[in-house]
């Protein structure tokens, strides 16, 4: 199983600041735009790792395992970057709600 679903479950308001640095309040639909991103990253890995296990592996069955992680994690990159686009969208300026 790969790392998005810790990002799914995890909650930003849940996680304190770091001591001794300024906390500045999130808005909500930025802490949402940032999760995206956060989610898109541990995914873009976990892809990067199934590409090279496929690649450098030596057992046929890992390989093939690597395979069909890779094909869900690419359906799980379309997902998260179509948000990540229409949330960027609603952040410009005069952007159409429809």
């Amino acid at each position: 199983m790969h790392r998005m679903l810790e990002v799914e479950k995890a909650d930003v308001a849940d996680t304190p600041p770091p001591e001794g640095e300024p906390t500045v309040p999130l808005d909500p639909q930025d802490a949402a735009f940032f999760a995206l991103h956060g989610e898109r990253e541990l995914i873009e890995r976990d892809l990067t790792l199934a590409q090279q296990r496929q690649r450098y592996g030596t057992d046929d069955a890992d390989i093939q395992q690597a395979r069909l992680l890779e094909k869900s994690l690419l359906k799980d990159l379309d997902r998260v970057m179509t948000l990540i686009r229409a949330a960027e969208y609603k952040r410009q300026p005069g952007a159409r709600r429809w």
